[in-house]
C-alpha cells in the first residue's frame, strides 16, 4: 500500500497529497503527529526507533510519531499508529502544534506541521519489532539531562517539542495523574 501524506500550508490547511517518500525527498510541508504517553508515576514512555527506519533509525523518541494518511483524521491516525507501533490503546488529548524542519544525512527532509497529543496509561506497550527496537519509561528531568549529555541519541522533533511538552505536563498532566484512577 502506498502512503499518501497530506501536504499543508503554514496554517495546516490541506494543499494536496503526495507519496510519503517523495514528500521527504522534496522536503515539503506535511501534516504529522507526535504522541507522548505518561504513566501514573509521571514517567514518559519513550521508544527507540527500529534500525530499519528510513531516517532517525535507532534514535530515542516520544511514544509514537507518524503521519495521517490522505483522508484520515489525526485522531484516527494516532489510534492506528499507537496500535501498529506500540501495541497499545490510549485516550489522547491535543496539547499543541508546531512546525519544524530537519535535514538528515541520507538527504531526506522532515518538514512537518506536527500535532502533539498526550495521554496517560499504565498499560505496558507490546511494540512491533519492525517499528520499535526498545522502550522505556523515564522522568522528564532525567530525560532533559540525558538529552543535554547525549543529543545525538534523540530525534530532532522530540528535542524541539520537549520544552512545550514539559510545560503542558506541569500545567495539565500532573493534575490529571494526581486526580485520576487509571
Amino acid at each position: 500500500m502506498i502512503d499518501y501524506l497530506i501536504l499543508v500550508d503554514e496554517n495546516d490547511n490541506p494543499q494536496g497529497k503526495l507519496e510519503k517518500l517523495q514528500v521527504h525527498q522534496k522536503g515539503l510541508l506535511h501534516r504529522a503527529f507526535s504522541v507522548y504517553i505518561f504513566n501514573s508515576n509521571g514517567e514518559l514512555l519513550l521508544q527507540q526507533r527500529a534500525d530499519e527506519k528510513y531516517h532517525s533509525a535507532g534514535l530515542w523518541t516520544n511514544t509514537c510519531c507518524s503521519h495521517p494518511r490522505f483522508g484520515e483524521e489525526v485522531v484516527d491516525a494516532i489510534e492506528r499508529r499507537l496500535m501498529e507501533e506500540m501495541g497499545m490503546n490510549c485516550t489522547t488529548n491535543f496539547a499543541f502544534s508546531f512546525i519544524y524542519k530537519a535535514v538528515f544525512d541520507n538527504g531526506l527532509t522532515e518538514y512537518e506541521f506536527d500535532h502533539v497529543y498526550v495521554g496517560i496509561s499504565d498499560v505496558p506497550p507490546i511494540p512491533e519489532v519492525s517499528e520499535v527496537k526498545n522502550w522505556k519509561y523515564i522522568h522528564l528531568q532525567k530525560l532533559q539531562e540525558d538529552i543535554l549529555q547525549n543529543p545525538q541519541q534523540y530525534t530532532e522533533w522530540m528535542k524541539i517539542s520537549l520544552p512545550n511538552v514539559i510545560a503542558h505536563f506541569n500545567n495539565n498532566i500532573k493534575f490529571a495523574i494526581n486526580n485520576a484512577t487509571l
